[in-house]
């Protein structure tokens, strides 16, 4: 699938999110990574097999 050298992260890797962008639509608040996965500007991920990956950003004390 991938065709980069080193190879992007698979999608099932715990780091798939570190994988190229191959198409972004900051617009639309998401962007498709060479693994096949859409991420969202909350940090949601789509994976390719359909499954979701809820928003996982670190949540910050408000003072």
């Amino acid at each position: 699938m991938c065709s980069h050298n080193p190879a992007c992260p698979t999608a099932g890797s715990s780091d798939r999110e570190a994988a190229r962008v191959v198409a972004a639509h900051p617009e639309q608040g998401w962007s498709l990574l060479c693994n096949a996965v859409v991420v969202f500007d909350d940090t949601g991920d789509l994976l390719p097999d359909g499954q979701i990956v809820h928003p996982h950003r670190s949540v910050t004390a408000m003072a």
